[in-house]
């Protein structure tokens, strides 16, 4: 069984983009989602989890305020074999987010 932490980064756009994709085989424990808003103006954030075609909401339009750091998660998230995070901001160009993954296999 081998444990490796690895970090996915995505500035956000106004239409669902994959985040983070978990491999098969794998288990992945997101420790922490940060927010960071940098145009200066404040925003929202949703973020879903896919599992084969179904979608789960796991933030929805949560507010960031302008310039501000928001840590999305207060306990860990597991994501299981083959799972897709995706982030969707209300408008593009305006959120930064980086999730902090330790991946099991």
């Amino acid at each position: 069984m081998a444990n490796v932490y690895v970090n996915a980064k995505k500035d956000v756009t106004a239409s669902a983009a994959v985040l983070y994709t978990c491999s098969a085989g794998t288990t992945g424990i997101v420790k922490s989602i940060l927010v960071s808003e940098y145009s200066g103006n404040a925003d929202t954030i949703t973020v879903t989890l896919t599992n084969g075609s179904t979608v789960f909401s796991l933030f929805k339009v949560k507010a960031v305020g302008a310039n501000a750091t928001v840590e999305l998660l207060t306990a860990p998230l597991v994501v299981g074999a083959t799972e897709i995070l995706k982030v969707t901001a209300a408008t593009a160009n305006r959120l930064h987010v980086v999730a902090s993954i330790l991946e099991v296999t």
